[in-house]
């Protein structure tokens, strides 16, 4: 491998060459940022190029280890923030051109956290407008484009974060999920993901004049993109490191209590009358082979039931947004996004009033539920969606792109009203009419144990392969 071709290592790798004094901080950063240079203008995955100071930060993180200090676990890493969360310095915009000026009076624990570990702050990535979407544009930036092709959406609302980490621009890729936007763009972009269980990343941002709402703490959690399993075993261990500044943060150690006997998985590929494509159901059986070739046992059994949690959970979110959020969203959102909140609202009527405060209570109702399932089936195998990525602005075209966008995803905001941690990892590259495209699965594990998520699916990265890899290729021939 050349200079120049480091971007294309992995965290996991490039750290035992940072932190053996084998690569200095300053090459590793550089070589991200041509990477980044030579790439993001056909993406517009980055949208504030952070090259002055991360260069600046690299020189000192060398000079610190010149001096015989700690490198930290992420030395030299190359990472990505997304521009919902703060930074010192620079604008919390959340893809809204009214907040283009919110500057940052302070970091972020996330970002704080990775910064201690060694890591190294390349750019900030696109969002859409409030973070609210699984496809990301807005006025303020515009569209991020998926590697894979302009045909396929590059997710949302971490779209920015997705197409970056898969195209080469860092090894990390920070990102946040309410309702899937670390998972979306895992699915879109063929990236690897855990979005965690409540309580487990400290989060709050400095810049905020008032706290979130209850939903909004107990859904949203934040996250890293990458492009392996191993990558979430190095890095997550720095992200949850605890932060005072968030009260409800539970001081876990990433690895928990090794499992005695083989782990049992519930394996279903039930969409509850959704069509089930075929390629993800080949998606689905081939994670469920790799899973037993691993040692897993696997058996078909449905947990209780999704499809009732997920979609009384977002109803009740989108109550929450209806009181807390849509004044906002109407006095500094672009009509495409009040267009898509209306259509949101028929998609999930709102759970409001005294109703919203049963929905509430009955949240743990589901949550003990999939706790006692859980026992006995420490993960579950599912679809992440129902059929292959969907086109970009699908969303956009009333109840019908509404609907194949978010209303069939229980998947993945089920996990979130649980706050239950939920891996998510491509388990095929479908050769669909206009292209080659990434099939994601979704494992989701116990409460505490993101770790047994994401050696679940390092199983299957192991039998599927990276899918950074045919995407580099597809990304350098032009097609």
């Amino acid at each position: 491998m050349t200079h120049t071709d480091i971007w294309r290592l992995s965290a996991t790798e490039l750290t035992q060459l940072t932190r053996s004094g084998d690569l200095s901080a300053e090459s590793a950063t550089q070589v991200a940022i041509d990477r980044m240079h030579a790439v993001n203008p056909s993406l517009n995955a980055v949208v504030e190029d952070l090259t002055a100071e991360a260069l600046d930060r690299a020189r000192d993180l060398d000079r610190a280890r010149a001096k015989g200090e700690d490198t930290g676990p992420l030395f030299g890493v190359p990472v990505t923030i997304k521009v919902n969360v703060d930074q010192k310095g620079h604008a919390t915009t959340n893809g809204v051109v009214a907040l283009k000026d919110v500057i940052a009076p302070d970091d972020a624990p996330v970002v704080s956290n990775l910064q201690k570990a060694g890591a190294i702050v390349i750019g900030r990535t696109n969002t859409p407008e409030f973070s609210f979407r699984a496809d990301t544009d807005n006025p303020l930036y515009g569209r991020t484009h998926n590697p894979w092709g302009r045909h396929i959406s590059a997710g949302g609302s971490s779209g920015g974060a997705g197409a970056a980490v898969m195209a080469g621009i860092g090894a990390l890729a920070h990102g946040n999920d309410i309702g899937g936007s670390l998972r979306f763009p895992a699915a879109a972009n063929g990236a690897v993901t855990v979005k965690p269980g409540l309580g487990r990343v400290p989060a709050w941002n400095p810049s905020q004049t008032a706290e979130r709402g209850l939903l909004a703490q107990s859904m949203s959690v934040q996250g890293l993109l990458t492009r392996s399993a191993a990558d979430l075993h190095l890095s997550m261990p720095s992200l949850i490191a605890a932060d005072p500044r968030d009260p409800f943060h539970v001081p876990m150690p990433w690895r928990g209590t090794a499992l005695e006997g083989p782990i049992k998985v519930a394996f279903t590929k039930n969409t509850f009358g959704y069509a089930l494509h075929a390629e993800v159901e080949k998606a689905l059986d081939t994670a469920k082979d790799a899973l037993l070739d691993a040692g897993y046992q696997v058996f078909e059994v449905d947990p209780p039931d999704v499809f009732e949690c997920g979609r009384i959970g977002y109803r009740t979110l989108m109550g929450e947004v209806l009181t807390l959020m849509k004044s906002d969203v109407e006095a500094a959102g672009s009509q495409t996004i009040r267009d898509i909140f209306e259509v949101y609202f028929q998609e999930f009527p709102p759970i409001v009033e005294t109703e919203l405060l049963q929905m509430l209570a009955k949240r743990s109702q589901y949550a003990r539920e999939w706790s006692l399932f859980l026992q006995d089936y420490p993960l579950v195998l599912s679809p992440f969606l129902p059929q292959p990525f969907f086109k970009p602005d699908r969303d956009t075209e009333g109840a019908e792109g509404v609907h194949e966008v978010l209303g069939c995803a229980v998947y993945s905001y089920a996990m979130n009203f649980l706050g239950l941690p939920a891996a998510c990892v491509p388990a095929r590259l479908a050769d669909l009419p206009k292209g080659p495209q990434p099939i994601n699965v979704q494992i989701a594990a116990r409460r505490w144990r993101e770790d047994l998520a994401v050696d679940a699916a390092a199983a299957i990265e192991a039998r599927v392969g990276q899918m950074c890899l045919p995407v580099w290729d597809k990304m350098a021939s032009g097609t």
